[in-house]
């Protein structure tokens, strides 16, 4: 059974910077594009960024562009996002997401079949 595991939120301070993983475990990883959304409080959820199943594609949202950067293992089945520069608008729940392709990603997140529960990020002084 597929699943992904998300790890590495916590509170940093404004201007700091996080890398948050994910463990994706079923024998499924290696062929997916993987990804990240985020769920801000009391907004829906977004697109981050995803990376194609062999890493050589990177997609990013605009608000994020330039500050995050994703990459992936596929012998240790992980995704990591390197988070700099973080503000207070970062401050989310990001879920690590899976699907057949990249294309998936930009078409709402009601086309992900691979959700992970979540970690959360805090940017706060």
């Amino acid at each position: 059974q597929a699943q992904l595991v998300e790890s590495g939120g916590e509170l940093v301070q404004p201007g700091g910077s996080l890398r948050l993983s994910c463990k994706a475990s079923g024998g499924f990883f290696s062929s997916h594009a993987m990804g990240w959304f985020r769920q801000a409080p009391g907004k829906e959820r977004e697109f981050v960024s995803a990376i194609s199943w062999d890493g050589g594609s990177t997609f990013y949202s605009p608000s994020v562009r330039g500050r995050f950067t994703i990459s992936r293992d596929n012998p240790k089945n992980t995704i990591d996002l390197q988070m700099n520069s973080l503000k207070s608008e970062d401050t989310a729940v990001y879920y690590c997401a899976a699907a057949g392709s990249t294309t998936a990603f930009f078409e709402g997140f009601y086309g992900i079949p691979y959700w992970g529960q979540g970690t959360r990020v805090t940017v706060s002084e």
